[in-house]
Parts: C-alpha cells; structure tokens; sequence
C-alpha cells in the first residue's frame, strides 16, 4: 500500500510526461529494420500497454511526447561513432525523415496535442533534442518512460532524465528489447536502481482516473 501512495504523489497530471521511445513504423511496425525487435515489442504486449497508456494520457489530461529516431537521406549530422550507427546504415528499412518508417506506428494514436520530437543523433531521445527545455517549459517532475528499445534507448532515457533532475517511472510491461529475458534482467538489476518500477494496469488509472457517476 505504501508503494501505491508513492507511485500516486508521483503521477500529479500537471507534471507528469508520458513519453514514448521509437513507438515509429520502422521500427515496431510489421515491416520493421529489425523484426525480432518489432516482434518482441507486439508479442509481449508491449506495444499495446504503450497504446494503452497514450490513450489514458489523452483521457487525462497527461502530456504526451513521441520521440522519433531519424536520419537524413544524405546522412548529414547522423552519429557514425558506433557499431549500432554503422549498422544501421546497411538496413533494408532506413528511418529517413519524412518517410513512412518515422510515422507513429499503430495502435498508438498521436493526439493534436501530443508533441513529436526528432533526432537525427546520438542514442538518447534526451540527448541534445530539445526536449530537456519542452519537458521543464511544461512543468514536467515525472517522466515516464515506454518504448524500445531496452537495450539501448530506454536506458539511455532513463539514465538522462535521472541526470537531468527528474523522478523517471518505467511500466516494466511496455517496453521491449531482445532478448526478452533481457529485458526482465536489465529492469530488474539496472533500472530498478535508478526508476520507479511498475505495471500499465498501475498507471492506467492514475492517468486517466474514472469519472465519477452522477449522484442518484
């Protein structure tokens, strides 16, 4: 009971963010640059928990961020200093801007007033993105964190958001990385240390509370 009062001090929907982690086509989607990512993250139920916390976000009045990972199709200002990059660049699917592999993918639904932010560099949605400045003009404290991947992106989110001086939430079953049990292993041994850990069912309705009935 004292963890569920913890989690709901921390859930206030005036400072509260819920961001999404590369939630994009490319990515997630059903002709994803890595399928067994896009795989892991609609089997688990991963992708639909992040559908569903978005839709609660709406409902709520919660600030919603997509974060998107992209590159240029020239490639100018894209990150070459690491495997992950170099890699990358030799996919079947590319995340170019303006292509249908950087649109949102469903089930998750962009509101009119969600805000997508875009990088073209580094691992990190808030590294160098703009966003540090987005989430402290909106008043944001709490920050929680759903995506892919749990290999890279997510705790590079977690990470920089804890640095940055906000409280960072993880619901452990809307995010995905491979291999799966890596992902339990990686929450459970790292993000643990650093996050507030918990469940879509948790948070469902705290950002989106039940309206109450008229009185009879």
């Amino acid at each position: 009971m004292a963890a569920y009062q913890r989690l709901g001090d921390l859930l206030d929907p005036a400072s509260t963010v819920l961001l999404t982690v590369e939630c994009q086509r490319g990515v997630v989607g059903p002709d994803a640059a890595q399928p067994e990512l896009a795989r892991a993250a609609r089997s688990s139920g991963a992708l639909g928990n992040v559908a569903r916390l978005v839709a609660a976000a709406h409902r709520g009045g919660v600030q919603v961020i997509h974060a998107v990972a992209e590159r240029r199709p020239d490639g100018r200002g894209a990150s070459r200093n690491a495997r992950l990059f170099r890699a990358a660049e030799r996919l079947p699917v590319r995340q170019l801007s303006g292509s249908t592999a950087v649109r949102i993918a469903p089930p998750v639904e962009v509101a009119e007033e969600d805000l997508v932010v875009r990088r073209l560099h580094g691992l990190s949605p808030l590294g160098a993105t703009g966003m540090d400045a987005l989430l402290r003009n909106l008043g944001c404290r709490t920050l929680v964190v759903t995506g892919v991947s749990a290999n890279v992106a997510i705790p590079n989110a977690v990470f920089d958001a804890v640095n940055l001086g906000y409280t960072a939430v993880v619901p452990a079953d809307a995010i995905a990385g491979v291999p799966a049990d890596y992902t339990a292993a990686m929450i459970r041994h790292t993000l643990s240390l650093v996050a507030t850990i918990t469940t879509t069912d948790e948070l469902f309705g705290r950002l989106a509370p039940p309206r109450r009935g008229r009185p009879q």
